[in-house]
């Protein structure tokens, strides 16, 4: 009984969130799938999987998964290669697996290793690509650009603007404009952000349908195929053909592994991080098993997948606003995904009613959120070893691909840590050299060869006639290479020029971590202290 009476509480106090989420999730569900250049029922089906199955399986009391806004690029690049979104949709099965095996040799930490401002730069270019994408459709031109992710890959900006031009829809950009007003009033405004039960991107698509249904006979009219289209079930059979099953002759071609590999990191990384965002949102701080949610995500990839869906990940804008509305559980995730499942099976021909201007003014506010000017302001106050990583990704990703960007935002970030740790604590300017009456190097706790360029220029520097301090009484290991370099330096040039070495806290051998092997100290001249 008490835990019939717990289930209830449960249910009551998770409704209402699960209602909110529900409301904000169904049009970016269809914003999202429009963004990634596959079927509209496909992100609909992606946020009743990830409601329903990762809602139940995770231990997450706060985030909510579904179709997200940083892999639309990822699937729309993959759709295009490829050529058909059944032979994609092997890909997200490839995803899904990966993301299980990570659960499993618990990989949950693996976020750690990617900086900050690469992912964040990642995200700023995905959003700068949604940007570009809906334009066509806010203007009510979506021939042509939507197959092409690269904006420099065959692109012809004349020829596009050209279009565009040509083929301007006065009702679409009626709407669009009247949509993000509405989505921007909602947002500036704090006496309707309290309407929990009422978010801004619910009331900018009614008043989207009621402005076309008004439109309707005008020139303002928007087109059918500037609409929704959802397919409308009227019998048994008509239900069965809603799922699209993958081509599994996908499983030879080596693109769709890439791309499934591709996926399940970029979908990974953006979990584990939504994870932790989430957790910092919790009022009870609780802790999510990170492994747990990667098999969690693993497996709803592989059911959404199965079934038509698009690839999933856990969800800040979703999560943030189940935080917000007062969510206590994972009961309020499940909640969202019950209405999502309720909605297509039942009010279908009402969501075909939804201009896509509409829900490109949702998704210009999303992909303005993640490629916000904070965010350049934020990365050029860090100073330029935080910027020149970040906005590397961003023009990479937008220039090439997610794939390659990210591969030249870490080879940037990996640039200045290795120059940070060849610096760090040893370089002494020339200037600073030729006036010390005596000068000290203190070694840090491991010496490796990465910090081999810094002490060689320093003992390079050091004039005839100086004194020297070499002080390793913190030091637990030193490389081979260094300890050579002070040898020669001590046993053969101070000899030669007169420079007074002293050599404190140095041990008679170094033993190597990684490899169990000793270095030697063999250092003959001078005072050894």
């Amino acid at each position: 009984m008490k835990n019939k009476t717990s289930f209830l509480t449960d249910i009551k106090q998770n409704l209402p969130s699960g209602l909110v989420v529900f409301l904000v999730a169904l049009p970016l569900c269809l914003g999202i799938a429009l963004a990634s250049g596959a079927p509209p029922l496909s992100g609909i089906i992606a946020g009743i999987v990830g409601g329903l199955v990762i809602g139940f399986l995770s231990n997450s009391h706060i985030s909510v998964s579904g179709p997200a806004a940083g892999l639309a690029a990822i699937v729309l690049a993959g759709i295009s290669d490829l050529g058909s979104f059944e032979l994609f949709l092997v890909a997200g099965i490839i995803a899904g697996v990966i993301q299980l095996i990570l659960g499993f040799v618990r990989a949950g930490s693996i976020s750690n290793y990617f900086p900050n401002n690469v992912i964040e730069g990642m995200l700023a270019g995905i959003g700068i690509i949604i940007i570009l994408k809906q334009i066509p459709h806010a203007i009510g031109y979506d021939k042509d650009f939507e197959g092409n992710q690269r904006i420099f890959d065959g692109f012809n900006l004349t020829e596009y603007v050209t279009n565009l031009s040509n083929a301007i829809s006065f009702g679409a950009i009626v709407i669009t404009l009247v949509s993000l007003a509405i989505l921007l009033t909602w947002e500036k405004t704090p006496a309707l952000k309290k309407i929990k039960m009422l978010p801004g991107a619910l009331v900018a698509v009614a008043v989207g349908i009621l402005l076309n249904e008004v439109f309707k006979g005008s020139s303002l009219e928007i087109a059918k195929e500037h609409l929704v289209t959802l397919p409308v079930p009227e019998s048994a059979e008509d239900f069965k053909n809603l799922i699209t099953f993958p081509d599994f002759t996908g499983f030879m071609n080596p693109k769709v592994w890439l791309l499934g590999a591709t996926i399940a990191i970029v979908a990974s990384i953006e979990t584990l991080l939504c994870i932790e965002a989430s957790d910092r949102m919790d009022v009870h701080k609780r802790i999510t098993d990170t492994n747990l949610e990667l098999k969690a995500q693993g497996i709803g990839n592989l059911i959404s997948s199965f079934i038509g869906g698009l690839p999933m990940t856990s969800v800040v804008v979703r999560s943030s606003a189940n935080a917000n509305a007062g969510a206590t559980s994972k009961t309020s995730a499940i909640i969202h995904g019950i209405f999502m499942l309720i909605c297509v099976l039942t009010i279908p021909f009402l969501l075909n009613k939804i201009p896509l201007a509409t829900l490109a003014a949702v998704l210009l506010l999303v992909g303005y959120k993640l490629a916000s000017p904070s965010k350049l302001k934020h990365f050029w106050a860090k100073g330029k070893y935080q910027f020149l990583p970040f906005i590397a990704t961003l023009v990479a990703v937008v220039a090439l691909d997610l794939l390659k960007g990210v591969a030249i935002g870490i080879a940037f970030s990996i640039f200045y840590l290795l120059q940070g740790n060849m610096k760090r604590a040893y370089y002494f300017s020339r200037e600073e050299l030729e006036e010390a009456e005596e000068i000290k190097i203190d070694l840090a706790e491991e010496v490796s060869f990465l910090n081999k360029a810094a002490i060689k220029k320093t003992l390079k520097n050091i004039e005839p006639n100086s004194k020297v301090i070499i002080n390793a009484r913190k030091t637990s290991y030193i490389s081979d290479d260094i300890l050579e370099m002070i040898e020669d330096f001590a046993n053969v040039r101070a000899i030669e020029e007169n420079i007074d070495v002293s050599l404190e806290g140095f041990k008679t051998s170094y033993k190597d971590y990684e490899t169990d092997q000793h270095s030697h100290v063999k250092i003959t001249h001078r005072r050894a202290i």
